[in-house]
């Protein structure tokens, strides 16, 4: 059995075992009922050790793109990706990221902020959002900021993200990773789990942000804090009061089988497909209510 690291939205550190589109979206599905289409802004970190583009952290622009749309196929339910299923409770979430089309100064921009760490000393400040934000951290209220991290290749498979949540009246909301005063919001995700690759480890599919922005979105892991009656406060996401993951599902609570590919687990990327309409809602929810996540709907960065 293989072991892991993983930066979770619940605690900084979690040990385990066990990736464009700038034209008008097209309809997909059935959307939730009285949702709207929304657009969200991201800014990619790309923190590099100097590396020419297209070697190690210095990820190509064609990784990145495919990495936002691999992002946009898994929220939106696009048909004939991975990101499809035919679930009853399976949702187009009616949410898709844009990469920023201007910086903070109002210049135009690709959305991809490469910054190379020799050239900036900070703090060390371990591997989490706060020290990434030393190099590069954009207002939050305009921007998703997403730090790809320049870790080495021994934490393959053992550091994948985590993120920040958004503080709201929503019941679980105190089990996200939840900013202090001072405290950077964003996603941080390992360069090597970033985009699609052929490493050999279960998350090579771009599937880690998909989870980490769910987290970022207010939404809990589907086991939430281990209670079988609360758990993820998701009806339609089968209660299982343990952490999931590998790509095989099992009974949950009431011998009920688990949602093996809901994003929110630590399912294998492979196996990955879908947010239910409950989930859909909540991130809605959030939307609409959070000051900082709403004021992303309106972002001149888009």
């Amino acid at each position: 059995m293989k072991c892991k690291l993983l930066l979770g939205a619940l605690l900084s550190i979690t040990v385990i075992c066990c990736s464009k589109n700038d034209a008008g979206p097209e309809p997909i599905d059935i959307p939730i009922p009285g949702q709207q289409l929304v657009q969200l802004p991201v800014v990619v970190h790309m923190i590099h050790n100097g590396e020419d583009i297209g070697q190690g952290p210095n990820l190509s622009k064609e990784r990145i793109l495919r990495q936002i749309e691999i992002l946009n196929e898994d929220f939106r339910k696009k048909k004939g990706t991975k990101g499809h299923n035919e679930h009853p409770d399976g949702a187009d979430t009616q949410i898709e990221f844009v990469l920023a089309k201007s910086n903070p100064e109002s210049e135009p921009f690709d959305g991809i902020n490469r910054i190379d760490v020799s050239k900036k000393q900070v703090d060390d400040l371990g591997h989490n959002q706060n020290h990434f934000a030393q190099y590069a951290y954009w207002d939050p209220e305009h921007y998703i900021n997403i730090w790809v991290a320049p870790l080495p290749l021994e934490t393959t498979c053992m550091v994948l993200g985590s993120s920040t949540g958004p503080k709201t009246e929503l019941p679980g909301s105190d089990l996200l990773l939840l900013p202090q005063p001072g405290d950077a919001e964003g996603i941080l995700v390992n360069w090597i789990h970033f985009g699609e690759s052929d490493i050999d480890c279960h998350a090579r599919f771009g599937r880690t942000l998909t989870h980490e922005m769910g987290h970022y979105l207010g939404l809990l892991h589907t086991w939430g804090g281990k209670d079988c009656v609360h758990n993820d406060y998701c009806n339609d996401t089968p209660a299982v009061d343990r952490p999931v993951f590998g790509p095989t599902a099992f009974k949950g609570c009431s011998g009920e089988t688990i949602m093996i590919g809901n994003y929110m687990n630590y399912s294998d990327d492979a196996v990955m497909n879908i947010f239910t309409n409950d989930q859909a809602e909540r991130m809605h929810y959030v939307l609409k209510n959070h000051s900082g996540r709403k004021s992303l709907l309106t972002s001149p960065a888009l």
